[in-house]
């Protein structure tokens, strides 16, 4: 790096940062750079995802997904536009296997294969859920790593005993990408294997649960620099720049992007999942919160994302695809917004985690409870997004009953913060102000990272003010 990199003098060709950010439709590649204090963005590459049946079970195609990531480099190279750095996010929980040799071992299954099914009975053998609770802060999810590794235990042995390194998805890109294996903290707390005292592996409950100790690698945080890319890769993208893992969770990138300074404020990140909580310096591992269905996942500079995850527009999604058809989220919006279903069903259920027919499925619990079964695109869209207005407000009460602070605003950051009707829905459902944007926040909050590793933010306050200077942000009340 030259003395100009080094002062960030502002030269766009030389101050490019680049997020890799992969949900589980779709990835992208976003280029930032910054520009008379605001933070510009450019998307430069996109690329479909999707766990898809294979050998009996649901994976991810990481060899192609990791073609994509290099293809969207290559791009940058083309484009002259060459990275001071790149860090790759996605969802949590899901993991690979390595063998001694650094090959991987079985499929990347995804969170949603049946593997995990029954598991929660095997690991409650050897730990109580409350004391798992206890160890752990991290509320149940019946496709957590813990499950995960317990599905294998019971159902592949010979994957964990061939195994020498355990990645989370985010960390095998970056190994592949460096040749450097390590876990990202933010990542590795969603599995349920961290403990929030010592924010590293709690390695006695790896060893109750007989998991071999030797896979877990060591926890850095973000904004670690890991090296730079590997020779290989130099040679297929064309350059060479600085690997330094972000926030790795989407999540945890997006909540760096949260646009506060306010000690008051609750966020939402809202996209297939929506994620509604707040900030704490200490987790909560409480009865009470566990009662509560509340987690406590890591976060930047070893903040706790102390929030509960909501099913969000996963539902939006799938009767999109039901019958949609050519329909745009925002057309769907809208045409909810003119329906006046009373109709409310609880989007916590697991009924809605992966149903054979979603509107069907929404449809029958109305039906179930005795309430008006919404006909047609519009009056399921409606009973969704009021459902999940009012699942937003009770979690609100339930914050503020667990944290003893009573909140003055929402911002709600990622692509659902462009639904328009469910942000006038939660403003209404919740009596406090609702802050929508920005819309690209998991990016944001990944190159941000990045930025503040390079010197070019000078912390996490600095971040988020430039976030707040740098995106529309709209209000409603």
């Amino acid at each position: 790096m030259n003395e100009a990199d080094k002062n960030h003098t502002a030269e766009p060709e030389t101050g490019y940062y680049l997020a890799v950010d992969i949900g589980a439709s779709s990835g992208r590649h976003i280029l930032a750079h910054l520009e008379d204090g605001k933070m510009v963005l450019e998307e430069v590459h996109r690329f479909p995802n999707g766990a898809a049946e294979k050998d009996g079970e649901l994976v991810w195609d990481v060899d192609e997904l990791f073609a994509q990531i290099k293809l969207g480099m290559k791009k940058c190279g083309e484009l002259g536009k060459i990275p001071v750095s790149v860090g790759v996010d996605t969802w949590g929980v899901d993991i690979v296997l390595l063998d001694g040799e650094g090959r991987r071992i079985g499929n990347a299954v995804a969170y949603r294969d049946s593997r995990t099914r029954g598991m929660d009975e095997e690991v409650y053998k050897i730990i109580p859920e409350e004391e798992l609770y206890a160890r752990t802060g991290i509320q149940k999810a019946i496709f957590n790593t813990i499950y995960q590794l317990m599905a294998l235990k019971t159902k592949k042995p010979e994957q964990l005993e061939q195994a020498r390194t355990l990645l989370m998805m985010p960390d095998y890109f970056h190994y592949m990408l460096s040749g450097t294996a390590v876990t990202e903290y933010t990542e590795a707390t969603t599995g349920q294997l961290i403990s929030p005292v010592t924010k590293d592996w709690d390695m006695e409950l790896i060893e109750r649960l007989g998991y071999p100790k030797r896979i877990f690698r060591k926890v850095v945080t973000p904004g670690t620099e890991i090296g730079h890319l590997t020779e290989e890769v130099q040679r297929e993208v064309g350059f060479d720049c600085k690997v330094v893992v972000p926030a790795a969770h989407d999540t945890g990138s997006a909540v760096i992007a949260v646009p506060t300074d306010s000690d008051n404020a609750l966020y939402i990140s809202s996209g297939t999942w929506s994620l509604m909580g707040t900030e704490l310096p200490e987790a909560d591992c409480s009865p009470e919160s566990r009662a509560n269905n509340l987690t406590n996942e890591g976060g930047y500079d070893y903040r706790f994302r102390y929030l509960k995850n909501i099913m969000g527009l996963w539902m939006i999604q799938s009767v999109k695809k039901e019958i949609g058809g050519n329909l745009g989220f925002g057309e769907i919006c809208e045409m909810a917004s003119k329906c006046d279903i009373p109709s409310i069903v609880d989007c916590n259920d697991d009924r809605f985690l992966a149903p054979a027919n979603m509107t069907e499925e929404v449809r029958r619990a109305c039906e179930e409870s005795g309430q008006q079964v919404p006909q047609g695109l519009a009056e399921v869209a409606s009973v969704i997004y009021n459902s999940l207005a009012k699942c937003y407000a009770e979690t609100m009460e339930e914050l503020e009953a667990m944290t003893g602070i009573k909140y003055g605003r929402i911002h709600i950051v990622g692509g659902g913060s462009n639904a328009e009707y469910l942000n006038r829905l939660t403003a209404e459902a919740t009596g406090i102000p609702v802050y929508a944007g920005p819309t690209e926040a998991t990016a944001v909050g990944n190159v941000a990272a990045q930025m503040i590793a390079a010197g070019a933010l000078e912390g996490l306050k600095d971040a988020r003010g430039c976030v707040f200077r740098s995106f529309p942000i709209y209000i409603y009340e």
